[in-house]
């Protein structure tokens, strides 16, 4: 409670105001995003999980190596829909020792590690509720075999266009030669599939990105009028910078608790998240100037998304 209040407070005592979007992701949140990428206009769901229905084996064939085993680390895992295809496929080959799911909504995890058991028999899990790279220092404590992270489902177009080598020189930091990661990236496109795909026509991601004021409401005790907002998505295909804001309909006061007070004009925006869009020579350059050597792509048919294998080199 007091780091969601520590950063909810300095992003809306900013100029310009913002709010991460990490915290999207409580119960409803959660359910929210499940209708957003059952959404007719997100296609990076049925794109990612295309790749993993029709390629698993050639996936795997990327993977594996001869008879040793790998953890498979999942940072952001939601429902390992599609990553449970890959388990399967692992399982079968006896190539994998356990699984790792990291998330930062603790419902996710409890759902996982009662669902997947019975799903996947033999699967050795291991929950970790938390931050992305205190759990990988966690499940690295738990077993010293190879590792394999997943990062699926574009997740990494959340971090700015600056932020993401950041993102990839610590996550091969952390990892040991011959450890792998496992990306999904989406490609730049046609400007208006992207733009629809975080503008969708039933309002499911209005619905997310409000839900996280509800949120601010009943957790931190304050006061925001929910029908005094509204969503805004916008594209730039030059850089690839998908973002959502949040738009104040009105001049207005909102309490935070009982100490806080936070002001908004008439037209200010809240910025909520970015999705950012990128091109297949961006992607490689990324990879290698952060020590990675890229092993293979698998796109799905329209080449709208593409998953990478990496390999640490130190």
């Amino acid at each position: 409670m007091d780091n969601f209040l520590k950063d909810v407070l300095k992003g809306l005592q900013s100029s310009p105001k913002y709010l991460q979007s990490k915290y999207f992701y409580d119960k409803k949140g959660d359910e929210l995003f499940q209708k957003i990428m059952a959404s007719g206009e997100y296609y990076l769901t049925n794109c990612e999980m295309e790749i993993f229905t029709t390629q698993i084996a050639e996936i795997a064939d990327a993977i594996v190596d001869g008879q040793r085993q790998l953890d498979v680390i999942e940072f952001g895992a939601g429902d390992a829909t599609k990553s449970s295809h890959l388990l399967k496929e692992l399982l079968k080959r006896k190539a994998i020792g356990a699984y790792f799911p990291i998330d930062i909504s603790n419902h996710i995890i409890e759902l996982l590690n009662r669902a997947l058991p019975p799903m996947l028999p033999g699967l050795n899990i291991h929950g970790l509720n938390g931050e992305y790279f205190s759990m990988l220092s966690k499940a690295n404590e738990i077993s010293n075999n190879r590792k394999l992270v997943l990062f699926l489902g574009a997740n990494i177009g959340n971090f700015k266009f600056n932020e993401m080598p950041q993102f990839c020189n610590r996550l091969h930091n952390e990892l040991s030669a011959g450890d792998l990661v496992l990306i999904g990236f989406d490609l730049k496109k046609h400007p208006r599939k992207i733009r629809n795909a975080y503008d969708d026509a039933q309002g499911f991601t209005r619905e997310f990105n409000l839900n996280l004021l509800t949120r601010i409401n009943r957790e931190l005790n304050a006061d925001f009028d929910i029908e005094q907002f509204d969503h805004y998505a916008s594209y730039d295909p030059d850089n690839g910078a998908c973002k959502s804001y949040l738009v104040s309909l009105a001049k207005q006061d909102v309490c935070i608790g009982k100490n806080h007070l936070i002001y908004f004009e008439k037209d200010e925006t809240i910025f909520m998240e970015i999705s950012q869009k990128y091109s297949i020579e961006e992607i490689n350059k990324t990879a290698l100037e952060s020590g990675f050597t890229p092993v293979a792509h698998f796109f799905d048919g329209n080449k709208y998304f593409t998953d990478v294998v990496w390999r640490v080199e130190k």
